[in-house]
């Protein structure tokens, strides 16, 4: 049995590095360190999308390369750090499962996006095929991170972070996305983030908390 391709080698290792920075967002509970997991899953995303670029010569990924970096390495950790500082959180220690019952629920999801991934990966034709199970097991840890979390902050990571392990799953899959729907893509996220910056300040003025109880609570008394 051949050698991969260094190619190969570096994006599988990049896709385990994806994955093992989903499982690391799952289980830390300070926001601070929640952001700068976000940026560093950004940039190995990023990476991917270069070595893919490069391994494929396909032009449009090099620039969907620079929009993950400038986007999600850049401009939105540091809004989001940015959130944190004037709303001044810095812990996010409730959640509504405890942190191993978390993981192991997670590591199921794991075994289940591998398992749902085999005969997706058969079909396709890309180099990256062999990765589309880290990309869904990804996406599936994200969104365990989001229903998982009664503060907005981490929920709102978990859904970032969520994009980000479907582009990725796009990449393996495709070699990416048609540069028109990467840039609505971004665009899309951008002013999103923006409208939830408002939201969060509109929570704190109001709660003084941006614990989402207090939203269900109010729902509750409306009723």
């Amino acid at each position: 049995m051949s050698a991969l391709p260094l190619y190969a080698q570096l994006i599988n290792l990049l896709a385990a590095l994806l994955l093992l920075l989903a499982f690391a967002m799952l289980a830390q509970r300070r926001v601070v360190t929640l952001i700068d997991l976000f940026a560093a899953q950004g940039l190995a995303l990023a990476c991917s999308t270069a070595i893919v670029a490069y391994a494929t010569a396909q032009p449009h990924l090099y620039f969907s390369t620079a929009i993950t970096v400038a986007l999600k390495v850049l401009l939105l950790p540091w809004l989001l750090h940015r959130l944190v500082r004037k709303l001044d959180v810095k812990w996010d220690v409730e959640g509504l499962i405890n942190v191993p019952t978390t993981m192991i629920v997670g590591l199921v999801l794991v075994i289940f996006s591998f398992n749902l991934a085999v005969p997706i990966s058969q079909l396709a034709s890309t180099v990256t095929r062999a990765t589309l199970g880290i990309a869904m097991a990804t996406v599936m840890l994200s969104f365990l991170m989001m229903i998982t979390r009664r503060k907005a902050i981490p929920q709102v990571i978990g859904f970032l972070s969520m994009e980000n392990g479907l582009f990725f799953a796009a990449t393996s899959a495709t070699y990416g996305m048609p540069m028109v729907v990467e840039l609505g893509i971004a665009l899309d996220v951008l002013v999103a983030m923006l409208i939830l910056g408002v939201f969060f300040f509109q929570i704190r003025e109001q709660f003084d908390s941006l614990d989402l109880k207090h939203l269900e609570r109010l729902k509750e008394h409306g009723d």
